[in-house]
């Protein structure tokens, strides 16, 4: 459980300092990255390894963490992209 709601706290974090929806580049979001990618860890840490509903569960779970993971990683990267960006 821990390893999610640091997921998602850290997500919420990278929207406040990214100023979503207007992207503006800033390095302080390696800070929610690196808090996400370790309570993703924390989260694969859970799983057991026969499956069962509870590991069902934890794998929803590693599944929202990396698409949060991904959604962080994309405001970090896009405002430094110009190629995206068609300037």
């Amino acid at each position: 459980m821990r390893g999610t709601v640091l997921v998602l706290a850290s997500l919420v974090l990278a929207l406040v300092w990214a100023g979503f929806p207007n992207d503006r580049g800033s390095l302080l979001l390696v800070i929610p990255a690196c808090l996400a990618v370790y309570g993703t860890w924390e989260t694969v840490r859970c799983l057991r390894p026969r499956w069962s509903f509870y590991h069902g569960g934890v794998l929803l779970l590693l599944y929202a963490d990396v698409l949060a993971l991904a959604l962080i990683l994309f405001l970090l990267i896009y405002p430094y992209a110009r190629w995206l960006q068609g300037l």
